[in-house]
């Protein structure tokens, strides 16, 4: 993988900057262990130069307190160097990872593509190729869940939320409405050491290929020594570098996300000191619309596994955003983000709905 191309500060530029928050409603409410949401907030950069516009949007980490109304506060903090010219390299240390700097250095990454003229794609010497995404099931009865898992039948991989209230009875059920699935799970903090070691190899017996975040975050030591029957992801364990070196003692698989990152850049340096340590990736979301997803899209070209469902989730997207289509996610239009390189697209399966 190729390092990040940097431009330099031009002091003399004339750039435009605006940040603004968005809501969007959930088509069902989406339950995990301990939270229920039925809406998104979001924060949407915008900083033009020389004729082009870059954009990014930012979800933040709900677990981290790290909300709209906060994010925009932080990004006013940085707007008069973003006005100067302010680099992505200068962002990196300029605000924290978090929503704010992931919205505003893929912004910088979408104009940088425009103003380089070859788009991001070439920039990182990635081919944009369509990915097989996760479809998720919220937390709800097994037999709902089995509902739910038959009919997305289009999904060949399915991410099952789970709590601690029958694990094994959830994805049984599951198992049997979808023999063909790959399921993985996301536990989202809710199990213990001791139930994780009871249920584990049932799991393992349905054959789960993957269980994301099994223990608190902060409270996972114990799984230091342990030997799991099906490989463990660190999610909330490992949000950017800073923590890389702890979750490598505990972990098979790291869960990249860009408003855990902070951004493209650090998802970029992660997965490549992840890699180098011999542990497989995945790259997840916070739910968001398609502006969330596309640069998340240059990070599952490097995964293992995809869950890129965010805009499924909404009752509508952005226009010429990401096309998803039997279980298939392909990158967005090269207008949308990432341009002026023409990727290689999915054909829709349904007409794209219209924008919130």
């Amino acid at each position: 993988m190729l390092p990040a191309i940097l431009l330099p500060r031009n002091q003399n530029m004339n750039r435009s900057f605006c940040a603004y928050k968005t809501s969007w409603p959930l088509r069902t409410p989406i339950r995990i262990t301990g939270h229920v949401f039925e809406k998104i907030d979001m924060v949407v950069v915008e900083i033009g130069q020389d004729g082009h516009t870059g954009r990014g949007e930012g979800c933040g980490v709900y677990y981290t307190n790290d909300f709209a109304d906060g994010m925009l506060e932080q990004i006013e903090l940085v707007r008069g160097d973003i006005l100067a010219g302010m680099t992505r390299e200068e962002l990196q240390s300029a605000l924290p990872p978090g929503g704010a700097r992931n919205a505003l250095d893929c912004a910088l990454w979408d104009l940088d593509a425009r103003l380089d003229g070859r788009g991001v794609w070439d920039m990182l010497s990635i081919s944009p190729d369509p990915v097989r995404t996760a479809f998720t099931i919220s937390i709800n009865s097994a037999e709902e869940m089995a509902r739910q898992a038959a009919k997305a039948a289009d999904y060949s991989l399915i991410k099952i939320k789970l709590d601690a209230e029958t694990p094994v009875e959830r994805v049984a059920a599951i198992r049997a409405a979808r023999p063909d699935a790959t399921l993985i799970i996301d536990a989202n903090e809710g199990f213990s050491f001791a139930q994780l070691r009871r249920t584990a190899d049932a799991l393992a017996d349905l054959g789960v290929a993957m269980i994301e975040q099994p223990l608190p975050r902060g409270g996972d030591s114990e799984l230091e020594g342990y030997k799991s029957p099906v490989p463990l992801c660190a999610d909330e364990s490992c949000l950017h570098r800073g923590e890389l070196s702890q979750a490598l003692e505990r972990y098979d698989m790291i869960n990249i996300k860009l408003d855990k990152t902070g951004g493209l850049t650090e998802a970029l340096a992660l997965a490549a000191e992840a890699r180098k340590a011999g542990k497989a990736l995945m790259v997840g979301n916070m739910v968001g619309t398609s502006l969330s997803m596309a640069p998340a899209f240059a990070i599952a070209q490097l995964c293992e596994f995809a869950d890129l469902d965010g805009p499924l989730a909404l009752r509508s997207d952005l226009v010429n955003g990401l096309v998803y289509r039997k279980g298939m996610v392909g990158p967005p239009a090269p207008e949308f983000w990432g341009g002026p390189l023409a990727p290689r697209r999915l054909a829709a399966s349904h007409p794209p709905e219209t924008t919130h």
